[in-house]
């Protein structure tokens, strides 16, 4: 395995979106094999977990935190206000919402969560905590750039 350093004398080969998007289909599959138990789906949890960070959020807010558009986020938002996890309230002037979970949403995130960490272990394990922290670094920066 190159390690960033030395990655720099490497040139690219292959189209990097086609890369990601294999490499995130695999990633959901490991984290769905793990979290199939708790009735949870990982863009569920991780929309979940979101929330509970920004404690209420416009949806705009929301979207920008997750790195979505507005309308991928309402799709995904829909189910979880109607299961009842998520509430969807007035703002703060007659335009505007805010998101925030139910005490249900945060149980299910909650336990949610058990199986999460799981899936995070067992990818630790199989990748190596050094390049899980890599792939990290990389990322980070990647969506630090992308963004400016």
């Amino acid at each position: 395995m190159q390690t960033l350093k030395d990655s720099a004398q490497l040139k690219p080969r292959g189209c990097t979106n086609a890369k990601l998007r294999q490499v995130s289909r695999l990633m959901t599959q490991h984290y769905e094999q793990f979290m199939i138990q708790s009735g949870v789906r990982i863009t569920q949890y991780s929309l979940l977990s979101t929330i509970h960070y920004l404690g209420s959020a416009t949806p705009s807010e929301l979207a920008r935190a997750m790195h979505m558009d507005n309308s991928t986020l309402t799709r995904n938002l829909r189910p979880m206000i109607e299961a009842g996890w998520v509430k969807q309230g007035p703002g703060a002037d007659s335009r505007s919402r805010q998101v925030e979970l139910t005490a249900q949403g945060l149980a299910v995130r909650n336990l949610a969560s058990k199986e999460w960490r799981a899936a995070q272990d067992a990818l630790n394990k199989k990748l190596g905590i050094a390049e899980v922290a890599q792939l990290h670094q990389l990322l980070d920066n990647s969506l630090e750039k992308l963004q400016s």
